[in-house]
């Protein structure tokens, strides 16, 4: 998925969920090309039609088992070779899986930012630094782990982690755990990050 707005000169990668370009992804991108930015999605699943919440299981299995962190990163910094002429500046945006591979492209020379959604497999790779920027949110709680330990973390490396309340999901208006008080205020600060960088 590819939007261009006529003179940007700022693109803004999305990367998605285990689920795909599913209408979550795309209100997403629309808001940024609304925003005046550039934005490219691709679709890491390699599949057409996105899975629907009720396969998570089914959509976290292929994404694991067909896709993996170290394979969808190679793809994001084949991406970024590809447009990095092109643009003064590249931000990538990720939600959960995607928030993991955003924060493992933070350290790519291409890149002036990195924002990343309930990316709960950050834990998994705190060796890494950023060498930009970095916007990490949170929901309140975790299943598999304590935020609030992760955030300190996070804060000793000098990363930016803001919890919001909700659980994991908040920001997607068609899931269960949708909260609109927490997507508004990430979003709002989220793009103020995006004018700071």
């Amino acid at each position: 998925m590819i939007a261009k707005n006529k003179h940007s000169k700022t693109v803004i990668i999305v990367i998605h969920e285990i689920y795909g370009l599913n209408d979550h992804i795309k209100g997403v991108c629309e808001s940024f090309f609304q925003h005046g930015y550039d934005v490219i999605c691709p679709n890491l699943i390699e599949q057409e039609e996105p899975f629907t919440y009720l396969e998570e299981d089914i959509a976290y299995r292929h994404f694991i088992n067909n896709i993996g962190f170290v394979k969808a990163t190679g793809m994001i910094h084949s991406l970024l070779s590809e447009v990095k002429d092109n643009y003064s500046k590249i931000f990538i945006v990720g939600f959960s899986v995607g928030a993991t591979i955003a924060w493992l492209c933070s350290n790519h020379e291409s890149i002036n930012g990195v924002v990343g959604y309930y990316g709960s497999r950050i834990r998994d790779y705190l060796d890494l630094v950023p060498s930009c920027p970095t916007l990490l949110f949170f929901p309140q709680e975790e299943i598999s782990f304590d935020v609030d330990s992760l955030i300190t973390k996070l804060e000793e490396a000098s990363v930016n982690g803001l919890k919001h309340n909700g659980l994991h999901g908040f920001s997607d208006p068609f899931s269960k755990n949708y909260h609109l008080e927490s997507t508004k205020k990430a979003y709002h600060t989220m793009i103020e990050f995006l004018s700071d960088h």
